[in-house]
């Protein structure tokens, strides 16, 4: 069923909903293109009441209903942590798993891989199913899909028989060259709703038909793994937002960074894995052309972790797999890099006497000791309270109360005692940890892939990124720091900047030469048809868009080089040329007299998202005064200072100041040196330039 239900509407508001880690974010767009910010505490026993309690927040902000304002909602779209915290809680459906027999230790094995090959002594994660519930049949396939055995019904049932015994509440099938040809698994699944109907399924020609056993095995299991869950969360939260008055059909981001109906979900929620992040990349497309740059990293710090990716000449960098709690997912992501340093983050003293910070993090409950919720473990926000970067008492919508007594009491405690030191000592300790952390990673997506972050403009985003995002920036050598005004909902502003998109992909083992050039146009054809199918009831709003590419390799090379493709304009010099040149940019060399082949095909298609309107403030008058003065640690050259403190609503478009400064938002902090010249631009943004 294509997304028909969750088409934008002309009129109406649209809302975005991020669940994070210590805060829902709600942002809502009313009709004339005015926004709205919203932030609550998540609730991690239950994240839907999260959502609907910043339902709740900004129908009060706004001065209407909760009815009212959900039934005049033409787009309603949710990032959510469920799938992502299913596989890290360990707290997903008993799955059985179908493989061809002989091959059951695939998703064990893992060939062996390793993200770091010399720590060859860390155990792997548990498998998500174990050994007695993966059960293989007969019946083969070779590479190109032709049957050289058939498939063994009765070995089917026999399995399905001793999964029903043994619980299974969910199937995983995937057969050795399934990616070339599914009718195995097809037929496979046909005898598990026969014999046990209350099964739910996935198969891996349909969710990654991709090369590669363990991979396509791993992700069938996660899908199979999570599908429950999160489809009844997502179910429950869709039928709770209908009896409140919403008559549509949530959509949901995907790991890509396109948005999705939930009907979609349905076929393979493993496409939500990293989806509340990955919204990021439409609020970098939004602020992009705010700031005037289409060359940007952005730092996206929250209350648990920093989350960093990149937009190079406009487009988002993908990758085409993985890992959550050690377990593999072969599906297109956008290139995140995450850390555990966040407004939470735990610092600590380890038993050989030295400061550690993260990765381990409050969370929304107890949060920060300074939170007075009973949080007693030192945090980052504790010891920015201590070095006067954050203020005392309320902030954001009141709910929280910092409380600058808890926070030096927990420094001194956890961290100043153990190291024999002052607290304002061991704070600067933990603030310049921190730091270092968030600067490894951004160099982590940029230098160590041959990128100079000095290039780009760094956006500091989240609630906790305006606080670190100058002299990050200064360490990587970056001009500017563009700081959001709604900096603190940054993935809930780019939901609302999402493309609806299918992505699909097909197996296409062929050297690059006239036989396979001649061939292309029909195979993407097909693919071009089956994508355009599922996007195509979002075209009466907007027409769909088609992107093609090919993964090109050298002969022998595991790791494809993806180089965009032109029916109408491209031959074989063409391609071999932008493959050349990709492949110098990744890896710093060309192979001349190697063979090149063409190992896959994909066709992106997308539904150009309703874009946010770009804000156009008139200038500002006047000198703008600090709303304060306070004592605030500069860095260990300047030492302490009394700092002006400025209220960002008092500061408007065209008011230029120089730092140190600290500019208190709804939901962030900026915090600028010494050597900082901090300007508001027209949209009524933040830019740090740094000397």
């Amino acid at each position: 069923m294509p997304d028909a239900s969750i088409q934008r509407g002309p009129a109406g508001n649209r809302i975005g909903v991020d669940v994070g880690g210590t805060f829902t974010d709600l942002v809502v767009e009313q009709p004339g293109g005015s926004i709205d910010v919203f932030k609550v505490p998540s609730v991690p026993s239950d994240p839907s009441q999260g959502v609907l309690d910043a339902v709740a927040a900004a129908a009060s902000g706004l001065g209407t209903t909760v009815p009212d304002l959900l039934a005049g909602c033409g787009w309603f779209v949710h990032g959510s942590t469920i799938a992502t915290n299913t596989v890290l809680e360990r707290k997903g459906a008993k799955v059985g798993m179908l493989t061809t027999a002989g091959f059951r230790d695939s998703v064990e094995i893992r060939r062996s891989i390793r993200e770091n090959p010399w720590h060859h002594r860390v155990p792997y994660a548990e498998p998500l199913v174990p050994r007695h519930l993966r059960l293989g049949v007969r019946g083969r396939l070779d590479a190109q899909g032709n049957e050289l055995a058939p498939l063994s019904s009765d070995d089917v049932r026999d399995a399905v028989e001793t999964f029903a015994q043994r619980g299974v509440e969910t199937v995983a099938i995937c057969f050795i060259n399934a990616y070339a040809n599914g009718r195995h698994e097809e037929a496979a699944a046909e005898i598990v709703r026969s014999v046990a109907p209350h099964m739910a399924i996935s198969l891996s020609s349909r969710l990654a038909p991709i090369v590669g056993e363990y991979e396509r095995g791993s992700t069938t299991v996660v899908d199979a793994y999570i599908r429950r869950r999160v489809i009844a969360y997502l179910e429950a939260l869709g039928e709770r937002l209908r009896d409140l008055g919403f008559g549509g059909e949530v959509a949901l981001i995907q790991s890509n960074g396109g948005a999705i109906g939930l009907s979609r979900v349905a076929r393979a929620p493993s496409m939500l894995c990293l989806s509340g992040p990955a919204a990021g990349i439409g609020a970098m497309r939004y602020y992009g052309r705010l700031c005037g740059s289409d060359n940007l990293i952005t730092m996206e710090i929250g209350g648990t972790s920093c989350d960093v990716s990149m937009l190079q000449s406009g487009r988002a960098q993908l990758i085409d797999g993985f890992g959550i709690g050690g377990h593999h997912v072969g599906l297109s992501a956008i290139d995140i890099h995450t850390v555990g340093a966040g407004g939470g983050t735990i610092a600590r003293v380890d038993e050989a006497g030295l400061l550690r910070c993260g990765p381990q993090g409050a969370g929304a409950a107890p949060g920060p000791a300074a939170y007075g919720r009973g949080g007693s473990d030192a945090t980052t926000t504790d010891a920015l309270v201590v070095l006067g970067r954050m203020r005392a008492g309320p902030i954001g919508d009141g709910s929280v109360v910092i409380d600058p007594v808890r926070a030096r009491a927990a420094c001194a405690e956890r961290v100043a005692g153990p190291l024999g030191l002052d607290v304002e000592e061991a704070a600067i300790g933990i603030v310049q940890l921190l730091e270092q952390n968030l600067l490894h990673a951004v160099e982590e997506i940029s230098v160590k892939r041959g990128l100079n972050p000095a290039r780009y403009t760094l956006i500091a985003a989240g609630g906790a990124g305006p606080m670190h995002g100058a002299t990050v920036g200064r360490v990587l050598g970056c001009r500017r720091v563009y700081v959001p005004r709604h900096a603190g909902a940054f993935c809930a502003l780019g939901m609302l900047d999402s493309d609806i998109r299918h992505d699909l992909y097909r197996v296409f083992d062929a050297p690059l030469g006239d036989e396979a050039m001649a061939a292309l146009p029909a195979s993407f054809a097909e693919l071009a048809a089956t994508a355009l199918e599922e996007v195509g009831a979002e075209a009466a709003a907007s027409p769909p868009t088609l992107r093609r590419v090919l993964d090109l390799v050298y002969k022998g090379q595991m790791r494809s080089v993806q180089v965009d493709y032109d029916p109408a304009h491209d031959d074989i010099a063409s391609l071999k040329g932008r493959f050349e040149a990709e492949h110098r940019r990744l890896y710093g060399h060309i192979k001349p007299i190697t063979p090149i082949r063409i190992a896959a095909l994909r066709v992106v298609a997308t539904v150009p998202a309703s874009a946010l309107a770009v804000p156009e403030r008139a200038e500002a008058a006047g000198t703008p005064r600090a709303a304060e003065t306070r004592r605030v640690f500069i860095d260990r050259n300047a030492g302490w200072a009394d700092v002006p403190v400025y209220r960002g609503a008092d500061l408007g478009a065209g008011h230029a100041l120089d730092g140190p400064l600290v500019i208190e938002e709804q939901t962030m902090t900026l915090y600028a040196g010494p050597a900082d010249h901090v300007s508001v631009d027209r949209a009524g943004n933040f830019v740090i330039e740094l000397r």
